[in-house]
């Protein structure tokens, strides 16, 4: 007899990333949405009925999810009795998320957060699938800190990044030694559409609360290491950023220029995105893309209209390679902010999680 699907617990339901998961985790052949946990403004309603005229996300709400009633994340220690593991992407205080997520994996629960309260928590891992799985061999050293056998925090990095840092990871070998990234960031990241945000309709900020500091600093620990039970950062590259939230829907786009301790070729380049694949590829995994990384030769790609739906959003799209004559390359990369970078991304690595044996079923 094949084993029950996972019992899967959304806390942050309501909200946009929140929606993304029911939509994502509708029909997935491993996990099943059994709770969805929200404010109290929204506890005790129908899934439906709570987020009446608040749906925001481009596919139709889930059958499955309508008749759930939303439970109140005050009662969390209930909620986590009735899943095998949580996904998190509440709108709180940090230190409230911190305290929540905490309560949670001591309740037996592991938690896969969307939120970047526990970023720099060190031992607790921040996962790309394809390009750090090792680092889950901190979860053993965080459950002896939080005296748990199954409970434990992982939290995914901010979704800017994962638009340029994966095509940077193949090219490791010949040094990083200095970046430069600008990204174009879509409406979608704040959790807005453009009708509850038409001052964004032919708009740029040029500024985003915290996400140059982040887009400066997570890619060291996703590249960083493992030592006497604390995650230390990598040394190189050195990376100066810049954010701007642009007029559009979905999809994160980077101008990246980079400068290497060798400088490779071109077809260097394109042989090393070409080939690379992950833990995810290798093994299967359902979410996984199949082509991880994807080179296009046209002089005007990515477009996020155009591309940032590749491989069901959880591709990376890559294009306009040239050398810079500042640095040694520049180019341009796109992936899809609430698919890859957050609800999506974070579905791969429970399934990463689950795959290497850490999410069991309780």
């Amino acid at each position: 007899m094949a084993q029950r699907r996972y019992r899967v617990g959304v806390v942050g339901g309501t909200g946009f990333v929140g929606q993304r998961f029911l939509s994502i985790l509708d029909g997935h052949p491993w996990f099943e949405t059994v709770a969805i946990a929200a404010s109290e403004r929204s506890a005790g309603k129908a899934y439906a009925e709570a987020v009446e005229g608040r749906w925001k996300i481009d596919r139709p709400m889930p059958e499955s999810a309508k008749g759930l009633v939303v439970r109140s994340i005050a009662d969390i220690d209930a909620f986590c009795d009735d899943v095998d593991f949580v996904f998190c992407a509440v709108d709180m205080k940090k230190d409230e998320i911190k305290a929540l997520e905490e309560r949670m994996a001591r309740r037996e629960t592991p938690v896969v957060s969307n939120n970047s309260a526990h970023r720099w928590t060190p031992d607790v891992p921040v996962i790309v699938p394809e390009l750090n799985p090792e680092h889950a061999e901190a979860i053993p050293v965080q459950r002896r800190r939080l005296g748990t056998r199954q409970g434990f925090i992982t939290a995914k990095p901010n979704c800017s990044i994962q638009s340029y840092v994966p095509a940077l990871h193949p090219l490791r070998s010949y040094g990083l030694k200095t970046l430069a990234v600008c990204t174009y960031q879509a409406i979608s990241g704040a959790g807005k559409t453009f009708s509850d945000w038409p001052e964004m309709v032919g708009n740029l900020i040029p500024f985003i609360g915290g996400e140059e500091e982040k887009s400066e600093q997570e890619p060291l620990r996703i590249w960083g290491s493992f030592v006497d039970g604390a995650f230390v950062k990598a040394d190189a590259p050195r990376i100066t950023a810049q954010c701007y939230r642009v007029s559009v829907a979905e999809g994160h786009t980077a101008a990246v220029s980079v400068q290497f301790d060798r400088k490779p070729g071109r077809e260097e380049i394109l042989a090393a995105w070409a080939s690379y694949e992950g833990l995810p590829q290798k093994a299967g995994l359902p979410s996984a893309p199949k082509q991880f990384l994807t080179y296009l030769e046209e002089d005007a790609r990515p477009q996020p209209a155009l591309d940032r739906d590749r491989e069901n959003g959880m591709a990376v799209t890559i294009g306009r390679l040239r050398e810079d004559p500042v640095f040694d390359w520049k180019f341009a990369c796109l992936s899809h902010n609430t698919l890859r970078g957050a609800a999506g991304g974070a579905v791969l690595t429970a399934e990463l999680l689950a795959h290497q044996g850490y999410i069991v079923r309780k």
